[in-house]
């Protein structure tokens, strides 16, 4: 499945679908929506970074570090939407890895613009995965690296909380 870039505003897949596809819920569900996707990279995009309540903030501010969980979150989208069969709760999965994590800025709460995510992935099997990626806020990059993501066996799914 491939989508082309939507019109400004819009979303290829939007807050409903992403929610299918992680096993967060409530306002740990960071994705705004899905800008467009195909077999290697992911575009997504964030709102709620500047949001007083979110779920990550930490003394007062949202660190540059809560940034790669938009990143691992956006991956496990495009893990999801490329899944042969997406019925069931999304299969289980653990960040094994990070690596040549650069920050540009120290916090992201203070970005006015909404954060775009790309994630582009090196390698991916049945046993994980492999992801580029890079949080920009227009074409300014805030923070990027290489993530990797190991998957629990296809008989092991995540069951869901609120808020986790």
């Amino acid at each position: 499945m491939s989508t082309q870039k939507t019109e400004r505003g819009r979303f290829a897949v939007d807050i409903e679908a992403i929610r299918g596809c992680l096993p967060h819920t409530g306002t740990m569900c960071l994705l705004a929506g899905v800008r467009r996707f195909d077999q290697d990279m992911i575009e997504c995009v964030a709102t709620n970074h500047r949001r007083q309540d979110h779920p990550l903030r930490a003394h007062d501010r949202l660190g540059v570090a809560c940034g790669v969980e938009y990143a691992a979150q956006a991956t496990a989208v495009h893990g999801a939407l490329l899944a042969p069969s997406r019925a069931g709760p999304p299969q289980a999965g653990a960040l094994v890895g990070l690596r040549h994590v650069r920050f540009e800025v120290d916090r992201l709460d203070d970005v006015p613009e909404d954060l775009v995510l790309i994630c582009h992935c090196l390698a991916r099997d049945e046993g994980g995965a492999m992801y580029d990626f890079r949080v920009l806020a227009t074409d300014r990059v805030l923070l990027s690296g290489r993530v990797t993501v190991t998957f629990a066996p296809s008989s092991l799914r995540f069951g869901r909380a609120e808020g986790t």
